[in-house]
């Protein structure tokens, strides 16, 4: 009996401490999304510097094609198109968010509705600690019907 009592505490001792890391990890996504919807400088600083970027255009006809890139010309290619953005008010709408385990990260997956559209269409971010100890997005893939970063490859 002892030992069941023992295996059960060490459940809900495990579940409470990942529902905790799950809150932590949307805080952070919902500080993330503030920023950008903001257009903030420090938008950069949510990722790490080798972070993975991938934009998958979906075409008229239906298909599909992956865009990837590095941090570096991400973040050229976001603060060059930064001004056209706040100047049509563009902002990114998460909706349905899902949050699991991988590893020692965590899998944000959502719906994205860009302010500027009537659909909604899947990104996912994956997100884990940096050797400081703070949250970062290791990788950011957002589907697209329009194809602004990440035009060549």
């Amino acid at each position: 009996m002892k030992k069941l009592l023992i295996l059960f505490m060490s459940l809900m001792i495990g579940n409470f401490v990942f529902a905790s890391e799950q809150d932590d990890v949307l805080k952070f996504f919902n500080s993330y999304v503030n920023a950008a919807n903001s257009y903030s400088n420090a938008i950069p600083d949510y990722y790490t510097p080798n972070a993975k970027i991938v934009r998958v255009v979906m075409k008229k006809d239906g298909t599909t094609i992956s865009r990837s890139t590095d941090m570096t010309r991400y973040k050229t290619e976001m603060l060059r198109s930064a001004g056209i953005a706040k100047m049509r008010n563009y902002k990114n709408y998460y909706s349905d968010i899902k949050i699991t385990k991988q590893g020692k990260d965590y899998k944000l997956s959502c719906m994205r509705k860009p302010s500027l559209s009537d659909y909604k269409i899947p990104a996912h971010f994956i997100i884990g600690k940096d050797a400081k100890g703070q949250y970062k997005i290791k990788e950011e893939s957002m589907h697209t019907k329009m194809q602004i970063f990440l035009t060549a490859k």
